[in-house]
């Protein structure tokens, strides 16, 4: 199934998986990546020389392309910016949008640029600053989102740019493809659709934990990092919406300390982030510190196995997924499943 997005970064399908923090490893965008789809490092949660590493693992189990996602407000973002450079990496993708300067750096060096977006006026911004396609997350979506479904937002941006969009938030099988296909966009990107596969090192707990959710088991709360997050609900979640600040305000120095020896930080590095995160918003210390410390939350969950005293990020479609096939498995199963919708809509003729 050819689409611009697969010419644009060479691969077969037009499937995107996301970076999530903890999940994306060298296993997992590997095996993504072998089964003819977009794999995305993800590497917040790396320090720039484990970053590295990483992407030899993962060049060394593939020859396919992959990615490489990166936090466009953190403070090294350029050395990261290098070792993707150095290292050959085929695709550079943005949690937010990044700098011109940054995109600019990537493209001068052959290097595919993919930002994420939840809103038309940064698909716009970052398309007129030369990125060369887009990922458009509606609010169904896992993590950080907007209120916006992808229904509504992922046509308006279709309409608005013209370089390729990739539909992410809601996404989990074939007749999602199809859809997403026929609303104009390049591709789908899917995070919580990978996490729950059988190639995923989510412990085995925590994969039960999702699998077991409702669509109504899935909320989203401020109370973490100060700004709407999309997660499964947890007695974590809990404990923070009733939490008081003084009590808030313990909790994320803990996290931070903790987070700052993991990934080598200095506490005025910790600092620098953490006003960066707070510029142009009404956050308390105590949600800057989660915010900047929320790698350790998921990590509780996605490494630990600590479902109650971590944060279980997900997409809505955790209430309706049901299995743990391998990526190659799930990957033919929703091409095949979207090849077949596109042909009862279009009697046989070739789409793409």
């Amino acid at each position: 199934m050819e689409t611009p997005l697969t010419r644009l970064v060479g691969v077969r399908h037009p499937i995107v998986q996301t970076g999530m923090g903890w999940v994306a490893g060298p296993r997992l965008v590997s095996a993504v990546a072998n089964a003819g789809a977009l794999g995305i490092l993800a590497s917040a949660t790396m320090s720039p020389e484990r970053l590295r590493s990483a992407v030899r693992e993962v060049a060394a189990r593939t020859d396919a392309p992959f990615g490489v996602n990166l936090r466009a407000d953190a403070g090294d973002a350029g050395e990261r910016v290098r070792i993707i450079v150095e290292e050959g990496v085929r695709v550079a993708s943005f949690a937010l949008a990044p700098r011109r300067e940054l995109i600019d750096r990537l493209k001068d060096a052959g290097v595919v640029v993919i930002p994420s977006v939840g809103a038309r006026r940064h698909a716009e911004k970052v398309a007129g600053w030369g990125a060369d396609a887009v990922v458009v997350q509606g609010a169904e979506g896992g993590g950080h989102t907007g209120q916006v479904a992808t229904t509504v937002l992922l046509p308006q941006v279709v309409d608005a740019v013209d370089i390729p969009v990739v539909a992410a938030g809601g996404f989990h099988d074939g007749r999602g493809l199809a859809a997403a296909l026929a609303y104009g966009a390049a591709g789908i990107a899917m995070g919580t659709r990978f996490l729950l596969t059988s190639d995923s090192t989510v412990p085995d707990a925590v994969k039960a934990r999702y699998l077991a959710a409702a669509v109504t088991d899935v909320t989203v709360t401020t109370a973490v990092d100060g700004l709407p997050h999309r997660m499964l609900r947890s007695e974590l979640v809990d404990s923070l919406e009733r939490s008081g600040r003084a009590a808030a305000l313990l909790r994320a120095v803990r996290h931070a300390a903790a987070f700052r020896r993991l990934a080598g930080l200095s506490w005025p590095r910790m600092v620098r982030d953490g006003l960066a995160m707070r510029h142009g918003k009404d956050l308390t210390w105590s949600q800057v510190l989660l915010a900047a410390t929320t790698p350790m939350l998921l990590k509780a969950s996605m490494v630990d196995g600590r479902t109650d005293t971590g944060v279980m990020a997900s997409g809505q479609v955790a209430g309706v997924i049901e299995d743990l096939p391998s990526c190659a498995e799930l990957v033919e199963r929703i091409t095949a499943e979207a090849a077949a919708a596109l042909d009862r809509l279009t009697g046989g003729r070739t789409v793409g």
